[in-house]
């Protein structure tokens, strides 16, 4: 199924033109794509679609997604595509939130979703995938159909609660390296191996909750 879902998000990069939003001071809002370059804060309005192929990408003011907005940075299949994020990563009721091969600085905080069905793969999941994060995670409340967290090195905690997702093989969670605590609690499926193929998590703080063994 991850697969499956890694495919159409790719499929649905190469359809997209480049057309980036010019760099302010005040902001970039991002409602197609960002051209490799610097920017300042990015948002991703409500019900929005930001899909980036190319990078480097240097966002100083953070990434902020709306409700029921879509933000997809690089790919698994494309290490070279990379971004250095200072300010976070920050959503509200998002469909999905997707970044690959990046330095968060400033941490994440993914709020809530907009339901398992829609936005431009059809169905709506989150990943956050060989990143090093600077910063806590917060992944809560997410309602989409599958959920990942894979090979990410994080100098914070990590708290995994209530999401619920639609695919059984959802809510994956393996391979990280976690210099903190990690936190799962009221997880639907419970945070799992799922078939990633991944190691358990190394953890330096507590494992507690659903995680107490993964």
């Amino acid at each position: 199924m991850r697969r499956t879902l890694i495919a159409a998000g790719l499929a649905m990069l190469c359809s997209l033109a480049v057309n980036a939003s010019s760099f302010a001071a005040s902001g970039t809002s991002c409602t197609d794509t960002l051209a490799p370059g610097t920017y300042g804060a990015v948002t991703v309005p409500a019900g929005a679609t930001c899909i980036i192929s190319e990078g480097p990408i240097t966002i100083r003011g953070g990434v902020s997604v709306g409700e029921g907005a879509t933000f997809v940075f690089g790919s698994e299949d494309a290490p070279d595509v990379n971004a250095t994020i200072s300010g976070g990563v920050r959503s509200s009721n998002a469909a999905s939130v997707q970044v690959h091969f990046s330095t968060i600085n400033g941490g994440i905080d993914l709020q809530g979703g907009a339901g398992p069905f829609g936005g431009p793969f059809g169905v709506t999941f989150n990943t956050i995938e060989d990143s090093t994060i600077n910063g806590a995670v917060s992944i809560e409340g997410y309602d989409g159909f599958w959920q990942g967290f894979f090979r990410n090195t994080v100098n914070g905690s990590v708290d995994f609660n209530d999401n619920t997702v639609v695919d059984t093989d959802g809510n994956e969670l393996q391979t990280n390296s976690i210099h903190g605590s990690l936190n799962c609690a009221g997880n639907d499926p419970a945070p799992q191996q799922g078939d990633s193929g991944g190691s358990a998590n190394q953890v330096t703080g507590a494992k507690t909750g659903q995680c107490a063994t993964l």
